[in-house]
């Protein structure tokens, strides 16, 4: 049996590009094309959707989880984007979570597992 593996997400907006400009500056400052964003080998396709609201009314449905190796690095890079946090960077018992919110309200979290999670 084979376990299909997750390549991309689609995100549908109604500002494609608005939320384009933030995912790449707060998660992929160095990607300046109009295509697919690379995150690490997985892609994130935002499409101008008609059938969306402006705001996701129901964020914590799904949630996208970024694993990181340099919490510290990363929360700074994002708090250099100017991200909205949700939660803040806090330890828990499976290692250090930070919560965030995009411009549409989706969620979006930066993990970092502690060795032994």
């Amino acid at each position: 049996m084979l376990t299909p593996k997750p390549g991309s997400i689609l995100l549908g907006t109604t500002q494609p590009a608005k939320l384009r400009d933030w995912y790449r500056k707060a998660l992929a400052p160095g990607q300046t094309d109009e295509g697919p964003i690379d995150l690490g080998g997985f892609w994130l396709v935002i499409e101008q959707r008609d059938d969306v609201g402006t705001k996701n009314n129901e964020p914590g449905r799904m949630i996208l989880n970024f694993h990181v190796d340099d919490f510290d690095a990363v929360e700074a890079q994002l708090q250099a984007a100017g991200v909205d946090w949700l939660v803040p960077a806090e330890d828990r018992p499976g290692g250090r979570f930070g919560t965030f919110a995009d411009p549409d309200g989706n969620y979006l979290q930066i993990i970092q597992l502690k060795q032994d999670a």
